[in-house]
């Protein structure tokens, strides 16, 4: 089993920046990703990355704007967040997935950290 904390949410205006960082309590070779749930939303997929870091996938809204990256000697998950807009405003969620692909579908995730809120006003 791993636990996963994320870190770097917060306040911030629209077309700023934010970098999420998640990390890992062990060594694993497990698929990454981020999804977010806004109030009264269903969670969505944010974005993955498998545990190479060769596979990456998207959701069409943050394509361009977000990147997803790892550093596995540090057991650690980035999201680098761009142009920031309003209705990126959610609690993020860093997962991670035994199989070691880049899913996003959250039922493929097998270990959830907590969340960390973003707010981006207008």
């Amino acid at each position: 089993q791993v636990q996963l904390v994320e870190s770097g949410g917060g306040l911030v205006q629209a077309g700023g920046s934010l970098r999420l960082s998640c990390v890992a309590s062990k060594r694993n070779s497990y698929g990454l990703g981020w999804f977010r749930q806004a109030p009264g939303n269903e969670r969505e997929f944010v974005a993955s990355i498998s545990w190479s870091s060769i596979g990456t996938k998207y959701a069409d809204s943050v394509k361009g704007r977000f990147t997803i990256s790892r550093d596995n000697a540090l057991n650690t998950m980035y999201l680098q967040m761009n142009s920031l807009k309003p209705e990126d405003t959610a609690v993020y969620y860093c997962a991670a997935s035994r199989s070691g692909g880049s899913s996003d579908q959250w039922y493929e995730y097998d270990y959830w950290g907590q969340g960390t809120q973003v707010t981006v006003s207008s």
